[in-house]
């Protein structure tokens, strides 16, 4: 049982999160309206953003927006880290009415209770941080008796409650937005940093809120790493439905810190997309280290590839085999296969594999040697494949028969989508057998296609599978061009968090807290360090989340002040106040000082 399970059953709480896997129904949420804008409830998937000005400078806000709202979204964020710039939002929200744009602003509140007070006159929803909005992250490392934390959640209810009872008044909405990067010290010590620590942080705001009579806020999760985020959500769910039929507020979803480029929306296909394939989410954003406008038409093509088959079986008594909360990688027998220029071992501890039609590794035979790591390693047809439709109670017996380990996979053709196809496999059939992922039960893709569909249904179908801990190798033919599907499949298993093979950047949207050129910055720090193998680097624009994500990095490039930066090794800052200019070559030498630092090859 995983830890979160074990804590759920501890607690009396189901560990279940959706009725049935296998097959797609939305989650019925309650109805939150935001300047007349409905989430939730029976309203299609609202699709919002972030813009990037200066909250002080009312021009360059409303010309952001502007531009967002054309190219369809549906909600704006702007930052307000101050009272002063919470203010300004009089003015952007003004301008906007006066140029016919009645687009929902939400000002995105962390560290100023008083700057949440001021917003909350001039905007239709407030975001506020469960980790940082009553306290300062110290990491500090204490015990908490039941008197004491008691004593802590008075504090809170006494700084929150004020903001409640305002919005309350003036018919503003709220979001109760957990980060992983930022939650408070009482949580990490009674909880951990951990999905359950997250949902326990927007639980808390959410019973004070509910206690005063409040229900118009949403709820969110966000981290940089897909799986955490993941189960954060679902564990989210999970205690929603089991606190009562009335606690089934609507969910905002998004993966914070997901990058730029190819892996951003990579990481975004993954965590987003496998929750909406799940039924979860009524309103999401996609993170990119890009121009705010770049981030809709990937939120808009990832709510276009919600499934709509349903399984043919009535599966409600078919339980999971993995683990729903905690990413356990399922449990198989290792098989040795002939591979095209070594063997290569599946199953057990092994890595996932790559596997190719043939005609993808005829294609790339003559430069296999400037592939590097992006190698095919098995050929579809010269596998020994038990492929089996999981609907099919004698298929899955005769496969169950088998003494000995087999590489099983779904046939091709079976008419269901391939993330309930494969979680219906992996229920039924002998967790000994190792198994090939899909990206689609069809051998050939549809013609006509953009490389963003194929990417992003790729990304979203293999990844939800592998963060589910289902999968020893894939096989990825959504995208025909040989190069580009071996990049992208191996991209993807980055991505999940399952093969690293490349360095690994964390790095945050730019808003207007921002301290430095987010884009060019991020270019030229992948510029220095992109042959960096399995090293992983935070570049961060402010403190916000900074410090928390960069737990999981090795390396982090944080906004101290405007045009300094702060370098961190780990969530420890050992550098400090660097010029901006200098800051990527000290970058550099503290990586060669930890001896992470190999010299690139010609």
């Amino acid at each position: 049982m995983s830890g979160a399970a074990e804590t759920a059953a501890r607690t009396g709480r189901s560990p279940w999160y959706a009725a049935d896997l296998f097959s797609y129904t939305r989650r019925q949420s309650r109805e939150v309206i935001v300047g007349g804008l409905g989430f939730g409830g029976t309203n299609p998937i609202r699709i919002q953003s972030m813009i990037t000005s200066d909250t002080m400078d009312t021009e360059a806000c409303v010309r952001e927006i502007l531009r967002l709202v054309e190219v369809g979204c549906e909600m704006v964020r702007i930052t307000a880290p101050t009272v002063k710039d919470a203010a300004n939002l009089k003015n952007i929200r003004a301008e906007l009415n006066a140029r016919g744009c009645l687009v929902p602003l939400v000002a995105d509140i962390h560290f100023k209770p008083e700057a949440a007070m001021e917003a909350a006159q001039w905007v239709e929803k407030v975001r506020i941080n469960p980790g940082n909005f009553a306290d300062s992250k110290k990491f500090n490392v204490r015990e908490y008796s039941d008197d004491q934390y008691a004593e802590e959640l008075g504090r809170i209810r006494e700084r929150f409650g004020p903001l409640v009872r305002l919005c309350q008044e003036r018919g503003v909405a709220m979001r109760i937005g957990t980060n992983h990067g930022s939650l408070s010290d009482r949580i990490m010590n009674r909880f951990g940093d951990s999905p359950l620590g997250m949902v326990e942080s927007a639980l808390e705001f959410a019973r004070i809120a509910r206690d005063l009579g409040y229900h118009q806020f949403v709820f969110s999760m966000k981290a940089s790493n897909p799986k955490v985020m993941i189960g954060a959500y679902r564990l989210l769910v999970a205690r929603l439905n089991d606190e009562g039929e009335d606690w089934n507020y609507p969910i905002h979803l998004g993966v914070t810190e997901a990058g730029d480029g190819e892996d951003g929306r990579i990481k975004s296909a993954i965590g987003i997309g496998s929750l909406l394939a799940d039924g979860i989410g009524d309103t999401i954003r996609v993170s990119l280290t890009e121009d705010s406008e770049h981030e809709i038409p990937v939120a808009r093509a990832l709510v276009s590839l919600i499934p709509q088959k349903e399984s043919a079986l009535p599966v409600s008594v078919i339980k999971p085999t993995w683990s729903l909360f905690d990413y356990q990688r399922r449990s198989s027998e290792r098989l040795l296969l002939e591979g095209i220029t070594q063997p290569i071992a599946l199953g057990g501890s092994e890595t996932v594999a790559v596997v190719v039609p043939r005609r993808v590794d005829l294609a790339v035979a003559h430069k296999r040697a400037a592939l590097g790591d992006y190698q095919p390693e098995l050929i579809l047809e010269d596998l020994t494949l038990a492929e089996v439709d999981p609907r099919s109670v004698d298929e899955i017996k005769e496969v169950n028969a088998c003494s000995v380990p087999r590489l099983i996979t779904v046939r091709d053709g079976v008419s269901l989508e391939p993330i309930a196809a494969f979680r219906l496999l992996a229920a039924q059939v002998d967790t000994r057998h190792p198994i090939l992922l899909k990206d689609t039960l069809t051998s050939h893709r549809n013609e006509g296609g953009e490389f963003l569909d194929y990417l992003l249904s790729s990304a979203m179908v293999l990844g939800s599978l592998l963060s589910d801990g289902i999968g020893d190798a894939i096989l990825l033919r959504s995208e025909e061009a040989p190069g580009q599907s071996l990049r992208l499949a191996y991209n993807i298993l980055q991505a999940a968090g399952v093969r690293i093979f490349k360095t690994d950047y964390v790095a945050c949207p730019s808003c207007g807290r921002t301290l430095f050129n987010l884009q060019e910055t991020t270019a030229r720090i992948k510029a220095s360090t992109s042959h960096l193998k399995g090293v992983r680097i935070a570049v961060m624009g402010c403190i916000v989340n900074g410090p928390g994500e960069m737990a999981d990095a090795d390396f982090g490039y944080v906004g101290g002040a405007p045009g300094k930066v702060n370098l961190y090794v780990g969530k420890q800052a050992v550098k400090f106040n660097i010029p901006e200019g200098d800051a990527v070559d000290r970058l550099v030498d503290l990586i060669k000082e930890h001896n992470k630092w190999v010299e690139p090859t010609a």
